[in-house]
This record gives structure tokens, sequence and C-alpha cells, in this order.
């Protein structure tokens, strides 16, 4: 029987332990077998070829998934995300590169966990740009020691990885905040008054706001009122009947009433849209 088929189809669910020890018992591979199931799955799109790789290497997923064990997150999410790594590592594994499945997969697999740690980790997301991903993930083993980092460690961290100061001292500030609730804790024994809801102003009712929205909501009718009064009568009843009324008219209904094609009524419409939109920058 061949090594593929000796591998079992599903494992143990429900439990991570079980999961886990049923994992480190599947058989690994040898080179040449690897190699043979490769070209299987390259050449003759093999799912079982490519199911006996997955399962072959999922002992490899559990163990970098343990390296991100102290991010807080469940463990069989993180051994989940790194399986999906793994299996568009074995999509893209080209047989004749001459290195193993398990030194290609590593970068798929660590980045299918970075990105769920990165979606998961807090509500607020943590990190956006390029940047700071990379410091996320480094900025914990830069440190040296407990506490805020010294101007000396901040320029030090910089120049390892990269990046500005400035980025690495925004990155170490949001690692050191945690999620708040707007409202605080339902609880009646906690102390909501440092809750966001106690503090910070609703400012949808202030009156200076809402004259300041009603004055720019008026100089915005002004101004198309003035643009559209500086359109010949056939353009602005054409926008004004497309797009201002109720009632909106199609191009065909406006190219029967003026005697044109519907296109003629397009290409007027996108003229005047084009004036209308220069006269509004202006």
């Amino acid at each position: 029987m061949s090594k593929d088929l000796a591998i079992p189809v599903t494992l143990p669910t429900g439990n991570m332990d079980a999961y886990i020890s049923a994992a480190f018992q599947l058989p690994m591979l040898s080179a040449e077998e690897e190699h043979d199931l490769a070209v299987r799955l390259r050449d003759h799109k093999d799912l079982a070829a490519a199911q006996a790789l997955v399962m072959s290497h999922l002992r490899f997923v559990v163990r970098i998934a343990r390296q991100y064990s102290g991010y807080g997150l469940p463990q069989g999410d993180l051994v989940q995300e790194g399986t999906i790594g793994l299996m568009k590592a074995v999509r893209r594994f080209d047989p004749d590169m001459g290195v193993r499945l398990v030194s290609f997969a590593v970068h798929w697999i660590k980045a299918e966990i970075h990105e769920y740690i990165l979606r998961n980790w807090r509500i607020v997301k943590i990190a956006t740009t390029k940047a700071q991903r990379k410091l996320f993930f480094n900025l914990r083993s830069a440190k040296k020691r407990l506490g805020w980092f010294s101007q000396q460690e901040v320029e030090s961290v910089a120049e390892d990885l990269g990046v500005k100061p400035e980025t690495v001292l925004e990155m170490e500030s949001r690692l050191a905040n945690s999620d708040m609730a707007f409202d605080g804790s339902d609880s009646d024994d906690d102390d909501n008054s440092v809750a966001p809801a106690a503090y910070l102003p609703d400012l949808r009712s202030e009156p200076s706001l809402l004259l300041e929205q009603a004055d720019s909501e008026q100089a915005e009718r002004d101004g198309l009122y003035e643009a559209l009064a500086a359109l010949d009568e056939r353009s602005r009843d054409i926008v004004t009947r497309r797009w201002l009324s109720e009632d909106k008219k199609t191009l065909h209904e406006l190219a029967d009433e003026y005697g044109v094609s519907a296109e003629r009524i397009r290409q007027i419409e996108a003229a005047a849209m084009r004036k209308l939109r220069g006269a509004l920058a202006a």
C-alpha cells in the first residue's frame, strides 16, 4: 500500500489535545515520497496526493502555532489558520525547487497566523501599515527589560527593523494600551467613571457645529444652483430631470422628447456634468 493511502483522512475534533496527539502520530514522508506526491499533485491534480502532503505536515503547523500562544488567542484557531497556510503552500509547491515542503511552507503558515492575530488580538486593529505589522511581531522580543524603552533602545530597535523611531514609540504605546468598552461594565461593582461614555462629549447637538453644518449645506446648494444656471437650457433640463427630480427620466425617454438619439442625450449630460464639477470645484 502506498504511503499516501496509509495516512488517515480525518483527525479527532472537539478536543485539541486529542487532535495534536493524532497529528504527531501521522507518518512523516521521506524526501522521495514527498517529491512523488508533489509531482502527482502538480501534473495530475491528484487531490489524494495533496491530502497526504497536508496531513503529514500538520505536526509542523502545531509546533509553529505554539510559538504564538502568548497572544492570548485559542490554540485551536491558531492551528486552524496555520493549516490554511499549509494548504496554500502545498498548492504552490514546486517539487523541482530542490527544497523540502516544510521549508517552503513555513512562510505561508506564519503569514496566515499573523493575519489572524492582527485581526483578532484586539477589537481595534493595532497594526495597519507594513512598518507597524513588522513591529507588532518583533517589539516584544526586542524588549530586554520591563517598562518603557529608553531613547537608545528605541533607536536600536528602529535601526534593526528598518523603521522610524517615531513608529517604534507609537507601536509601544499601542501595545501598552488595552480595549475598553465605551459604556463600561454592566456590573454594579465596577467603577464606570473612567469609561469613555463618562467623559467624551457628544458633539452631535453642539450649536456651533450644527450651524456650521447648516451653512456648509446651504453653500453647497447655492453653488449647485449657480452652476446649473450657467448651463444652457437644454443641458440644465436634462441634468435636472435625470438626477434632481423625484420622477427621474431615462436617456431613452429624454431622447424621444428631444427627437435625438439616447447616445446624444448621454453626451450632452456628460458635458454638462463636467461643467458642473468644474464650477463646484472652483
